[in-house]
């Protein structure tokens, strides 16, 4: 009985810890599994079994369809209605059709899903189109003739993003409260964009929804702010903020990272080289984009900065040719924000640097010749209760002064010093040489014409420039643009900052508001 009782109980234990190990075998497999699913998951963004992205289980090629037709009707049929002043009510507007598979009077038959098109605002998108000099018939080219691309490191929120085929446009989804934020925002963007024609602020093109499989997809077309044609070297998304402001190391070992402030504070700590009227309209537009941020409660939005090095070492064979798709009169959207930004000079010639790429010039402390593309994103979201629950959190552990999360008046204040004092700053040397000394971007696609300086016949030369080397309401005292002083490194005490009204881009930029 002795001896039995221990045997018993051993294979009892045995039998238990056999059935534990099964057990725990059994939930490590699906934590794996749940593991390997989350991974494949980002928000509503996902990967069908075969491989294909989704969102909100609609499979990509099904969603790039219905964008294309439902664009494709909606701007053709607005195109058929006569052109008339945008009134209040027209923000409101939301026109639906419906695309059955088989096709019906109205609409033609596809190989997709059954879906529902909304359209918001027709009327109003159409005048921000046209304000931006873009014609619908160019509109629905871009978007419609050829297959939407899909980005392949659309980053970590969860959104689908597509390019169109041109480089002209992207269109990223939104969720409901970001596109509802932005339909209570039309009237604001719409005498915005009256006032400031040089805004940094996205240009947004569109709104629509896709409704299928009993899901709302809504999206946005936007401005393409770094084109595919022009190579980025370096890739910066600035906030203002040092709290937790490095790129990860998941990120870094991409092939084009995008960095963050602690980052460019490291890499450029002088800054980006601008001349000095270039620098006092920038600053001064970031100002007045951050004065509008700021009445509508907007904040932990970012500048997205660029970097092209015109003097890389080794670049030629990577160097940007036309686009033979666009229309020889057509530049390219992401030239305009920068041509906005230098203005017209009165009795000054424009600019030839950017004719066909876009880019402001700037040069680096090494001397570098650089073109720079710069716009505000990540716009929509408001400073509202979850917000500021976060911010609060965090400022009680943190410095709450470096922290990204921020009530509006206090981050675009943060945010516009640190892009005037910190990222951009003025060059004492000239920014514009004489033409023998102008770099040719656009054509260089071979080693002598590097070596020459001369594009081949029929290509549009770029001009570059060659030297040696962003949102809050201003100072109640102040009407001007935060700038650098005598203690910011690299600025020589004896280069005061100006009153920016002086400057004549400035001048012109205020004009703006008159």
């Amino acid at each position: 009985m002795a001896t039995a009782g221990p045997v018993s109980t051993e294979g009892a234990n045995s039998t238990r810890a056999a059935g534990t190990l099964r057990m725990a075998s059994v939930e490590g497999q699906t934590s794996v599994s749940s593991l390997q699913t989350n991974k494949r998951t980002i928000g509503h963004r996902g990967i069908d079994p075969t491989g294909e992205t989704t969102y909100k289980k609609t499979t990509s090629s099904d969603l790039k369809g219905a964008i294309q037709l439902g664009i494709n009707y909606t701007v053709g049929s607005l195109s058929q209605k006569p052109e008339r002043d945008v009134l209040m009510q027209d923000f409101e507007v939301v026109e639906s059709i419906f695309f059955p598979s088989e096709g019906s009077n109205l609409t033609p038959g596809h190989c997709h899903v059954d879906f529902r098109f909304k359209t918001y605002a027709p009327m109003a998108f159409r005048y921000f189109r046209e304000m931006f000099g873009i014609q619908s018939a160019d509109y629905l080219n871009s978007l419609c003739n050829d297959p939407l691309i899909e980005l392949s490191n659309p980053g970590a929120s969860g959104s689908l993003f597509y390019v169109s085929s041109d480089d002209e446009f992207i269109i990223k989804t939104v969720q409901h409260k970001e596109a509802e934020f932005l339909q209570k925002l039309l009237p604001g963007y719409f005498m915005n964009l009256n006032q400031n024609k040089r805004t940094l602020l996205p240009k947004f093109y569109g709104l629509y929804c896709i409704q299928a499989g009993g899901k709302n997809i809504r999206f946005v077309v936007m401005n393409n702010l770094l084109p595919r044609a022009v190579p980025m070297h370096l890739k910066y998304d600035l906030k203002g903020s040092t709290y937790k402001r490095r790129a990860s190391p998941k990120e870094r070992i991409k092939s084009l990272p995008t960095y963050k402030d602690l980052d460019l504070m490291q890499d450029l700590p002088e800054g980006l080289l601008l001349e000095t009227d270039h620098y006092n309209a920038l600053c001064k537009t970031i100002q007045r984009d951050c004065l509008v941020l700021q009445s509508f409660k907007i904040m932990d939005y970012s500048l997205l900065v660029g970097i092209h090095n015109v003097d890389r070492p080794g670049d030629e064979a990577s160097m940007p040719v036309p686009d033979q798709k666009r229309n020889q009169g057509q530049k390219p959207l992401y030239c305009t924000t920068m041509e906005a930004i230098q203005g017209e000079v009165k009795g000054k010639a424009a600019p030839e640097y950017s004719e066909s790429t876009g880019g402001m010039p700037a040069h680096n402390p090494k001397g570098e010749r650089l073109l720079i593309f710069i716009g505000i994103i990540d716009i929509l979201q408001s400073y509202r209760f979850v917000k500021k629950l976060e911010h609060s959190w965090k400022a009680l552990v943190h410095d709450g002064d470096s922290v990204s999360v921020h009530r509006p008046g206090f981050y675009a204040e943060r945010f516009q010093k640190f892009m005037c004092n910190t990222v951009f700053k003025k060059s004492s040397l000239k920014t514009f040489p004489s033409k023998k000394m102008r770099g040719v971007l656009t054509g260089q696609r071979k080693a002598s014409t590097a070596v020459t300086g001369q594009t081949q016949p029929g290509q549009p030369s770029v001009m570059v420039a060659q030297t040696n080397a962003e949102q809050t309401q201003p100072d109640e005292d102040s009407d001007s643009a935060v700038c650098p002083t005598s203690e910011t490194p690299g600025i020589r005490e004896k280069d005061p900052c100006p009153d920016l009204i002086t400057s004549p881009l400035a001048r012109d930029l205020a004009d703006t508001t008159h």
